[in-house]
Parts: C-alpha cells; sequence; structure tokens
C-alpha cells in the first residue's frame, strides 16, 4: 500500500479579523481561531474524516493546535507536537521567539495531545523564507523517515504548508497554501508523487481568496 502524507493549514486566525487584537493580546504571535476558522476547521476535518490516517503531527501554535483538535475528535487519533511545522519566524514581523502555551496548559485543554512525543526538529528565531522553507523541509523528511509506514496529517501554517511539501518532492510545484487548504502528497517503492496541490477548497463553505504565509 502507499503512504499517504496529507498536508494542511490552520483556519482563519482571529487577527486577520479583529487586527485591533494585537494591541492587547497575552500572546501577540499566537493568535486563537476567529469564529470563521473554527467552522473552516470543523468542515476540514469532515473531508478526512473517511481517509485512513494513522497519526497527526501539528505545529505549537495555537491555531493550528485548535484545527488539528477539531480532526482529532472525528477521527478519533491523538495529537503530537511538532515545531518543525512552526510559522515563519520572522524578524520583521517578531521582536523575538514567539511565546506559545506550555504543554501543561495544552494538554489541560486538549486532551488528545500526547506530552512525550518528541520532536523531530527544533527551530531557531530569527530565520529567512528560505531557511524557514529548508527548516519545514527537513521537518517533512524527519517525520516521514521516522513514520514510513503510516499515513500522516501534518497541520502547519502557509508557509510551513509550502516547505514541507517541498522538501518531500523532487521539484518545487505551486502549493495552494490558502486556510484549512489539504495538500496530498503518496510514495510506493518511488518519489513522493503529489497527488493534490491545495487548490481544491470545494470542502469549504468559506474558503480564503487572499493568501497570507502566516
Amino acid at each position: 500500500m502507499p503512504q499517504t502524507v496529507w498536508i494542511a493549514r490552520h483556519g482563519n486566525r482571529i487577527d486577520f479579523v479583529n487586527p485591533d487584537w494585537f494591541l492587547t493580546a497575552e500572546r501577540r504571535y499566537d493568535p486563537h481561531l476567529s469564529g470563521d476558522g473554527i467552522v473552516q476547521a470543523q468542515e476540514l476535518a469532515q473531508r478526512l474524516r473517511s481517509e485512513p490516517i494513522d497519526r497527526i503531527l501539528v505545529s505549537p501554535f495555537f491555531r493550528a493546535i485548535q484545527t488539528a483538535h477539531e480532526i482529532a475528535q472525528v477521527i478519533n487519533l491523538p495529537l503530537y507536537i511538532e515545531p518543525g511545522l512552526s510559522e515563519w519566524l520572522n524578524s520583521e514581523w517578531m521582536t523575538a521567539m514567539p511565546e506559545t502555551r506550555t504543554m501543561d496548559e495544552l494538554t489541560a485543554q486538549f486532551s488528545e495531545i500526547d506530552p512525550t512525543y518528541p520532536p523531530c526538529l527544533l527551530p531557531t528565531f530569527p530565520e529567512t523564507q528560505d531557511q524557514l522553507i529548508e527548516r519545514a523541509g527537513e521537518a517533512a523528511r524527519r517525520i516521514v523517515a521516522r513514520f514510513p509506514t503510516e499515513n500522516l496529517l501534518l497541520v502547519g501554517h502557509g508557509a510551513s504548508v509550502v516547505g514541507a511539501s517541498w522538501g518531500l518532492l523532487s521539484d518545487r510545484p505551486k502549493i495552494h497554501a490558502s486556510l484549512c487548504c489539504l495538500v496530498q502528497l503518496e510514495r510506493q517503492d518511488s518519489p513522493w508523487q503529489l497527488i493534490h496541490d491545495g487548490s481544491d477548497v470545494s470542502h469549504l463553505t468559506h474558503p480564503q481568496t487572499q493568501v497570507r504565509l502566516v
């Protein structure tokens, strides 16, 4: 049987909907999902309901975890926090490594999270876009090397969706990394093949029209 890797982006974030949220937020660089973002995550979960996924790995940023949580509830799987799938740690957007919730805080809210999972890769701040692409790609390669027989779902951010996809493919095709997009890669005794490039978002009632990669 071929191995399949699905790569998804989180749903809409609160500061895309309400930019003033940033001004008073406790963790400015770790926004939660907006109301419509939660709906997008739920619709993505329904899209994946019948897919044979064995493991979900997710960025440590809250919006990605919220998105993965909706999926995990539908397909009844644990969540594994993988920092290698983090968003672009861009010094033009952030003044330092962004603060995210602790593992204790996350496991108290999301019972699906397995806190014993050892990350494949830890990103560093700051990083250029090229460094991000390589970091996300290396994370994807390490993940599939660790779980070579499992069908995987990776949940991250626009830029890390692109980087993770390119890290497994032999070329760099266009990846459509809009909110709650879904990229599909497969391999069977051969290099990875791109099955879906993320452009089909027919599972969403209100897809994103203008793409930002964070």
